[in-house]
């Protein structure tokens, strides 16, 4: 309240007898932000959330920022508030009906605080990860921490060369009557191995080049029309032809979606661990090196599941970590030592 500023303190006595549904709304003050929306503690964490998320839609506020609300004076454990919180944040984001609120950050400061909430997503996503219907509101829910991406932006649109093949029919008949029969059956036994699917994934806005040439390369070989409709949220790639080589195509195209959906996953667990500890190597001039955030994540996960060894790459060399006296030998037996360091000690 004192960063906030006198006017919002002042705002704030001019509602509080007037307070609805447990919170009042007043201007941001000082604070980075258009409204602050003050709650009145009852310790119904995930009700307190679900109110102040359908408060924000009902404004049509794209962004809100969440304390780790009840962790403060009301003493609440930060493990508890973690999952009513995030529980609060699934219930939201499965509802169809949201349109406007596109960013939920919840700012936590400590450290272990951190820890609890990283937790509680992995709990979710080892939990939910492993059927369909989970995986839609899955991404909906890591898309409202990791931002969504607007439609707006300005990105390079993909188009596929079409080359279409033409085939001519000449029909000779004893009559025209017999001639236009023939046509008939010949159309709609076309139309009969014709076949449309159409994959819509928000990952396909991630595709590349790399992507874009397998699916150049796709249509060439299968003989099927291929068409990114880039536009569209979310995005689609339709795919048309005979049937037998639509559902072939449409196979390896999930599994290109699938790959970068993996690919997108790892590198989010691996950033939120990374927040937790960090794993380091002895560089040349004597002093400690991070490792990248991947690598990060597979020694720590190597640690947890008590491995004894795990190979790595430091300096584009192979080495084999023993993860019991932290240090790393190469093909040629050179050897480099190990650190582990949690980001909270000394705090």
């Amino acid at each position: 309240m004192d960063a906030a500023g006198s006017e919002v303190a002042n705002e704030c006595a001019q509602y509080a007898g007037h307070r609805q549904s447990g919170f009042i709304t007043t201007q941001g003050g000082n604070l980075l932000c258009s409204k602050i929306i003050h709650l009145i503690t009852d310790n119904q964490v995930k009700s307190q959330v679900s109110k102040v998320l359908h408060e924000c839609e009902r404004r049509m506020y794209k962004s809100v920022a969440f304390p780790a609300i009840g962790t403060g004076q009301a003493g609440l454990s930060s493990a508890k508030v973690a999952d009513e919180m995030l529980d609060a944040v699934v219930e939201f984001a499965r509802q169809k009906s949201v349109q406007h609120l596109q960013t939920i950050k919840i700012v936590i400061f400590q450290t272990n605080m951190l820890r609890d909430f990283y937790e509680s997503m992995k709990k979710r996503e080892d939990s939910d990860s492993s059927t369909t219907e989970s995986e839609s509101w899955l991404s909906m829910f890591k898309s409202f921490f990791w931002g969504r991406k607007q439609s707006s932006e300005k990105k390079k649109s993909m188009t596929l060369e079409k080359k279409v093949h033409l085939v001519t029919f000449q029909i000779c008949g004893e009559s025209q009557e017999k001639v236009d029969a023939t046509e008939s059956w010949i159309r709609k036994l076309i139309l009969k191995e014709q076949f449309e699917d159409t994959i819509s994934d928000e990952a396909i806005e991630n595709f590349d080049e790399t992507q874009f040439a397998t699916l150049g390369d796709l249509q060439r070989r299968h003989h099927v029309t291929i068409e990114i409709l880039d536009k569209l949220s979310p995005p689609q790639i339709k795919i048309s032809g005979i049937s037998r080589d639509v559902c072939s195509v449409s196979r390896e195209v999930q599994e290109m979606v699938q790959k970068i959906k993996s690919t997108e996953e790892e590198h989010s667990k691996a950033e939120l661990l990374y927040n937790l500890v960090e794993w380091r190597y002895l560089g040349s001039n004597d002093s400690f090196v991070a490792f990248d955030k991947l690598t990060n994540m597979q020694l720590e996960h190597a640690k947890i599941a008590k491995k004894p060894y795990l190979n790595v790459r430091i300096e584009n060399k192979n080495y084999k970590v023993d993860l019991n006296t932290l240090r790393a030998t190469d093909d040629q037996g050179k050897t480099k030592t190990l650190q582990r360091v949690k980001k909270d000690e000394g705090k």
